[in-house]
């Protein structure tokens, strides 16, 4: 029996809300029926209905979604820095990606689990003017340092 069944409810849509307005439990006609939990944050962390599929979400301490979970198995999770940028992302497919930021934000790095690199890393090369000279065929005498 759905809950506007058990109040013998005849005005639909049957809405239930919790204290802060936020819908915790849709009933429609034909008894199709929703609901929903929230987390102290308001964001929602279940979502379940009459046909049996439900949803489920957890955040980290920033509000960011870390876990997804879906009634069929799918699922996947996010790690995030701590500019709240994601830094690795994996599912239940087998499906994975890492990633870098740099201080403004700036993707620098990326990799995923097909085997796709992107990397825009800075990179540092030390060489001796002898050998810059080498590759330029002249005299080191002939190089200019700029200052």
């Amino acid at each position: 029996m759905t809950i506007a069944q058990q109040l013998k409810i005849k005005d639909f849509p049957f809405v239930i809300k919790d204290k802060d307005g936020k819908q915790i439990y849709y009933e429609y006609l034909n008894n199709y029926w929703t609901k929903y939990e929230y987390d102290a944050n308001g964001k929602q962390i279940y979502y379940e209905d009459s046909n049996g599929y439900w949803v489920k979400r957890e955040y980290n301490a920033n509000g960011k979604e870390i876990y997804y979970e879906i009634s069929d198995g799918y699922w996947n999770k996010r790690e995030y820095d701590a500019h709240g940028n994601v830094i690795y992302y994996e599912d239940s497919n087998g499906y994975w990606v890492k990633r870098e930021w740099d201080v403004n934000g700036k993707e620098i790095y990326w990799e995923n689990s097909n085997g796709v690199i992107k990397d825009k890393r800075s990179k540092t090369v030390e060489v001796t003017l002898e050998e810059i000279a080498a590759k330029l065929g002249i005299k080191v005498e002939q190089l200019r340092i700029k200052e």
